[in-house]
Parts: C-alpha cells; structure tokens; sequence
C-alpha cells in the first residue's frame, strides 16, 4: 500500500506541526485508502500505529 511508503506520512513523522503534516493528519481522519490500510495491518500494528497517531 502506498499508505507506509507515503512521502505526507513521512513529513508528519519529520515534523508534526509543518503545514504538510498536519494536513496529513486531518487527512487519515476520513481518507478511505488509509482505513483500508489500517485493515489490512496485523492487530498488534494496527494498535502501535493507532499509538503512535492518536487514532480511535
């Protein structure tokens, strides 16, 4: 999926408060691509992933 190689992923990860990364942010909250990635995750990724973003 492009969602772990994704270069907005990387920039938020770089820095959080950059304009790019939290667009990114907003972005995952409704972006049906990245709910399909997140499916697609073991269940122990998908928890570090929601971890290390916030996700509910």
């Amino acid at each position: 999926m492009g969602c772990a190689n994704c270069k907005i992923r990387a920039q938020y990860d770089k820095n959080p408060k950059s304009l790019i990364g939290r667009f990114w942010r907003f972005h995952i909250n409704f972006c049906p691509g990245f709910k399909k990635y997140l499916k697609s995750l073991s269940e122990e990724e998908r928890i570090a992933l929601c971890q290390k973003y916030d996700i509910k």
